[in-house]
């Protein structure tokens, strides 16, 4: 399952995209955060109960400002490269 996190609105696009197939729980993504924007849910997946990344609610209205400094159009961000699955992702595209 994919979840994308974030909004779009006037001024653009900007998403932290989860694939929760890929994610194999290991919180690496969550250690490299620097604004602390990611934790580790358990979810309801597949018939069982997985702990996989997500947005924590605090920043989803605002992920455009939280995630700003880690320059996400370059989709080079922390979390990104922290996860060797390649279940996170940066969908950002300001107008």
């Amino acid at each position: 399952m994919i979840t994308h996190y974030g909004y779009i609105d006037g001024s653009g696009e900007y998403f932290i995209v989860i694939d929760s197939d890929k994610c194999n729980g290991c919180r690496k993504c969550t250690e490299k955060c620097p604004q602390n924007a990611l934790e580790m849910v358990t979810e309801f997946i597949d018939l069982e109960d997985k702990t996989v990344a997500a947005v924590s609610e605090t920043h989803r209205k605002k992920i455009r400002y939280t995630c700003q400094e880690c320059e996400p159009e370059r989709n080079k961000t922390p979390c990104v490269l922290a996860c060797q699955q390649g279940a996170v992702k940066c969908v950002w595209k300001p107008l």
